[in-house]
């Protein structure tokens, strides 16, 4: 599959951090994006900075979903590319301090937007790439990227929530690509370490910089970019399928 102005994307959670490096870096390739994502004002900014199309979207209810792959393929056409990004991070332990377990609600609402918002933005765009034609001799028809996180294999105190929402979407991964395999859509998930994001950059300098002392190397936190190159070599690589792909400088999760 080739990047160029044929070429549509749709980048769920695209208003900011890593969704919003995705959608740069595929607009300066030439790809027309459109964005998916709760926050009305920066989604359309982005956007209009990259000369996409932008739906409010919540990823966790199925029709606003449909809705949204209505608005933009609209303007843009079929997507042949769908890139989850959209995630929630609360933190809460399985019982806290004072004995209380952890609230129910906010681990559905984790599970709703990380897990589930996942599928239901993968299976609906999926149904669409099947019905287009082949973008090569392989029968090629599109590629679907989920966000999962390292913390889906070394889950730190705090995380069960996030941690198995991430840790669905890498089981999802392998056996989605099975069967979406007789239609030429392929399906993979990257895990990324400690980047640098909207919440990450709401901590201290030093608490960052003790973050990066921890990652092998390089000894920084991961960038948006590096998240959107290996989003475009996903693309443009084929073979690749099935598979979740660690992207952290070698880290390796403590339990804290």
């Amino acid at each position: 599959m080739h990047i160029d102005d044929e070429l549509t994307v749709v980048v769920s959670g695209g208003a900011s951090g890593l969704g919003e490096g995705v959608a740069r870096h595929l607009a300066i390739l030439g790809a027309r994006v459109g964005i998916f994502d709760l926050n009305e004002e920066d989604g359309q900014r982005v956007a209009d900075e990259i000369g996409g199309a932008f739906a409010k979207v919540d990823v966790s209810d199925a029709d606003s979903v449909d809705r949204g792959f209505e608005h933009v393929r609209g303007q843009l056409g079929q997507e042949r590319v769908m890139v989850n990004c959209a995630g929630i991070a609360p933190g809460a332990k399985t019982v806290d301090r004072e004995g209380n377990p952890h609230d129910a609600g906010l681990f559905a609402k984790t599970l709703g937007v990380n897990l589930i918002g996942s599928f239901n933005c993968a299976s609906q765009s999926a149904a669409g790439m099947v019905k287009m034609d082949a973008l090569s001799g392989d029968g090629e028809r599109g590629v679907i990227i989920n966000t999962a996180s390292v913390a889906a294999y070394e889950g730190q105190i705090g995380q069960i929530a996030y941690s198995a929402s991430k840790g669905g979407i890498v089981g999802m991964t392998l056996p989605m690509a099975r069967d979406l395999s007789r239609d030429g859509v392929r399906v993979l998930s990257i895990a990324p370490g400690i980047f640098l994001t909207p919440m990450m950059k709401g901590f201290s300098q030093e608490v960052q910089d003790s973050l990066a002392e921890n990652t092998p190397f390089p000894k920084r936190l991961g960038h948006p970019e590096d998240f959107a190159k290996l989003v475009e070599h996903i693309i443009i690589n084929s073979m690749l399928n099935g598979e979740t792909i660690r992207l952290d400088g070698a880290v390796r999760l403590q339990p804290r």
